[in-house]
């Protein structure tokens, strides 16, 4: 009788088992799959949070002029070339574009997507002013701009991706219109670029005082020359890194935009005698690119132990203000002297329109569009606000004694490329 019992004891058993399995095994892979894959999203997200390097724009234009790099090239070819590979950097960094992503490890980042957001102000700012630079009708320069101005979080087709690979293109016909044999260039005479000084300079203000509203003590900004009435309200703990991002990126944009500048209208910040001021003014975007050793960004105060990153990079961009100011300043004194003696061009007739009186829709970055006017010398909140976070400030455009040194190419009105 007992081993009678048992054998039915182990026929159940066995019965048990097929009938009703324990799956207590199936959690341990489904674990180490899980832990790979929130190792390889970590790294992934290190990789993709890494600011791109700095890029010469001479050499851009050999690269986006391609096989006609070897022939002359008219006034406003470097310029343009630089603007190009702002737009192809956020294309095609590690990465790739990642402020409208869905997924993981984008989804998580906001550094990155604040930096991008910095980059495509800028780049924003110089579209919207290159139809008055250029001295004829050029109608890819309006396309460019319309391509730039949708919302930079769109990820339906067509995406932000899509929308900037078009501008791309737009800006490559209209390079190839500056080579030889084109009409196409930028005026002798500085057209547009005071408006576009004004526009920089409004924006280095707006960022400064984004800036230090992380700031809790008014008495630090004493030396900042900072309207402490002015400043909006402090700055919420967990947005300070993409304000401070955001503000990098435009400070490097910005950074090559002016340096391109320098190159196209050499001669012309040489009669204004500010070629000087220029280079400081380079210097300074160049200096609030140092590289931040520490894997946060830290908002201390004082001489305590811990940095104030924010206010660091306020003083670099504070400084790169008054510089704008100044170039701003003088070259309006020369534009109106010579004004009355200069014949006008199609592209400075058009010019009080495209700076004055346009009001393009603005990217509020929920996926709505605004309209604001340009209002030179104002306040501008940069586009968007930084990635991730909702609460979105309008973009508001309208950002922002002479030294005569003499430029490389001051005696050339073109590029030497």
């Amino acid at each position: 009788m007992a081993l009678t019992r048992k054998g039915a004891a182990r026929r159940r058993s066995r019965n048990n088992a097929l009938e009703r399995p324990e799956y207590g095994w199936i959690w341990k892979p489904l674990l180490a799959l899980l832990v790979i894959y929130l190792v390889v999203c970590l790294g992934l997200g290190i990789w993709w949070s890494r600011t791109p390097a700095s890029f010469d724009v001479e050499q851009a234009v050999v690269e986006q002029r391609g096989a006609s790099s070897g022939s002359t090239a008219a006034r406003g070819a470097v310029t343009t070339a630089a603007l190009m590979t702002l737009v192809e950097t956020l294309l095609e960094k590690p990465g790739g574009y990642l402020r409208n992503d869905l997924a993981p490890p984008g989804l998580w980042l906001d550094n990155m997507p604040a930096w991008e957001l910095g980059v495509l102000s800028q780049a924003r700012r110089l579209a919207r002013s290159l139809p008055a630079m250029e001295q004829t009708s050029a109608p890819q320069l309006q396309t460019v701009k319309a391509r730039l101005m949708t919302d930079s979080r769109d990820w339906l087709y067509p995406g932000t991706e899509k929308h900037l690979a078009q501008a791309l293109d737009g800006l490559k016909d209209y390079l190839d219109s500056l080579g030889e044999g084109g009409d196409a260039a930028f005026g002798n005479q500085g057209q547009g670029l005071t408006a576009w000084l004004e526009a920089i300079t409004g924006s280095l203000d707006e960022l400064g005082r984004r800036l230090t509203a992380s700031i809790g003590s008014r008495d630090e900004l004493r030396d900042l020359n900072i309207d402490t009435e002015a400043l909006p309200a402090r700055t919420p703990w967990y947005r300070v890194d993409d304000v401070f991002f955001e503000s990098r990126g435009q400070a490097w944009a910005l950074m090559h935009l002016l340096e391109a500048v320098r190159r196209d209208q050499a001669d012309v910040l040489a009669s204004a005698g500010v070629s000087k001021r220029w280079e400081q003014l380079v210097a300074e975007l160049q200096s609030s690119q140092r590289r931040l050793w520490s894997p946060l960004v830290l908002n201390g105060s004082g001489f305590g132990i811990f940095a104030n990153h924010s206010l660091v990079l306020a003083n670099y961009l504070v400084r790169a203000r008054d510089l704008a100011r100044q170039i701003t300043t003088s070259l309006g004194e020369v534009t109106a002297v010579s004004a009355p003696t200069t014949s006008e061009s199609p592209g400075s007739k058009a010019q009080p329109s495209e700076n004055a009186s346009e009001q393009p829709p603005i990217d509020t970055g929920d996926g709505s569009a605004s309209a604001k006017g340009e209002n030179a010398g104002q306040g501008a909140s940069g586009g968007e606000a930084s990635a991730g976070k909702g609460d979105t400030p309008v973009e508001t455009a309208g950002q922002g004694s002479g030294d005569s040194a003499s430029e490389p190419n001051a005696t050339s009105p073109s590029s030497p490329n």
